[in-house]
């Protein structure tokens, strides 16, 4: 792949994996991105996992005709992107590495060297000149390691963003990049929104044609369209409205509850997602959760507290900083209802939210009444998830 005439991509596919980072589902399988330089002196941004360290360096030998890079540059160190540091070096033993210096810190704790005697530390603002390529480092801690840098080429006017704009997916494949770059942000850099505020503040100061990440396609076109939403992402706004409804059921009459009510709102022309959270995919319930302006929360009753599903679900939506959302709850219990009390509790820290005024109590089934105030519910929503 041509980036532009002098940067090309180096990285591959990875087709085999089934789990990303052992927890998210990545059917279309992943992209380990890295790209090649091509200028006086060559550098390589970023290395691959490491199960692809010969196909890396034989992209690398490829696409730099045999000449030898002059420069390694590792923005990010988690091993999807920093395995094969070593096997480079054993191939390019005159090459230096640039990195910022917590990721030689991190190196020596995953190699058992920092490569002290070839190795450049860079941090904000530093320059590293290719010839007519200059790339300048801009820090990013937290987005979402500490030692994580990104780097401008005012040449070609690339950035290359580490982990941000990244998505799932492999690079083979045709799928709309909203969605799963959504899911990959709210499940991995979500917590650090402040952080990427930082970020897309030091890089509106740049003129970027390009963004390269690490995961996921080269973005070239319509970039205000990315930048936006990563702007909504970070800053908890929601991005659409709509109600996202997650729900536990354990005898299926949480479950008619809520299918009432999702009927009730599309009536009313609310866009709606449902997710069954004992059988859903996890991380699209939680992307649902950011991505709408109003979420319901339905479940029973369980051991005095709350179904485990529905607990693991609030756990994902608070440490990812969930806030700026209407809530609405639905209860279930057969003799001492308590499930609206303990999500409440869950959602304490959460900043911003407006609760709906009515609470739905389900004593074991739906009755009459219960359809009524789901019907005043669905009109109740129908006005708070408005954006």
């Amino acid at each position: 792949m041509i980036v532009t005439k002098d940067i090309k991509y180096v990285g591959v596919n990875d087709r085999k994996l089934d789990l990303f980072e052992g927890q998210y589902e990545v059917p279309q399988g992943m992209a380990y991105n890295s790209y090649l330089i091509l200028d006086e002196k060559i550098a390589v941004m970023d290395s691959v996992d490491r199960d692809f360290g010969e196909e890396w360096l034989a992209n690398i030998e490829r696409e730099a005709e045999g000449k030898a890079p002059d420069y390694l540059v590792v923005q990010h160190m988690e091993p999807d992107h920093s395995s094969n540091i070593t096997t480079f070096v054993k191939k390019y033993p005159e090459a230096k590495i640039v990195a910022s210096a917590k990721a030689f810190n991190m190196m020596k704790s995953f190699f058992g060297t920092d490569y002290a005697d070839n190795r450049i530390v860079v941090g904000e603002g530093d320059t590293l000149s290719l010839g007519k390529h200059t790339l300048t480092f801009i820090t990013a801690p937290m987005v979402h390691w500490p030692e994580v840098i990104v780097t401008y080429d005012s040449y070609d006017k690339v950035l290359f963003s580490a982990d941000g704009f990244g998505k799932f997916g492999a690079l083979d494949t045709e799928d709309e990049w909203a969605c799963e770059a959504r899911r990959y942000y709210i499940g991995i850099v979500g917590k650090y929104g402040a952080q990427v505020q930082a970020l897309l503040k030091k890089a509106a100061a740049l003129d970027i044609e390009k963004i390269c990440p690490l995961h996921g396609p080269v973005l070239s076109e319509n970039l205000e369209y990315y930048i936006g939403l990563y702007d909504t992402w970070s800053s908890y706004r929601p991005e659409e409205a709509g109600v996202a409804l997650a729900y536990t059921s354990v005898y299926g009459n949480t479950k008619k509850a809520v299918d009432y009510l999702a009927q009730r709102l599309e009536a009313l022309g609310v866009k709606v997602a449902v997710s069954d959270l004992a059988r859903c995919d996890m991380a699209e319930a939680v992307e649902d959760a950011f991505r709408y302006s109003a979420l319901v929360l339905a479940t029973t009753t369980y051991n005095a507290d709350i179904f485990p599903h529905m607990r693991e679900f609030l756990s994902n939506l608070t440490e990812r900083g969930y806030k700026n959302r209407a809530v609405a709850l639905i209860e279930n219990g057969s003799w001492a209802p308590m499930a609206a009390k303990v999500m409440k509790k869950h959602l304490e820290e959460s900043k911003n939210l407006t609760f709906a005024a009515n609470e739905v109590k389900i004593l074991s089934a739906p009755t009459d009444e219960t359809y009524k105030t789901l019907d005043a519910l669905a009109e109740e929503l129908k006005e708070l998830s408005k954006i």
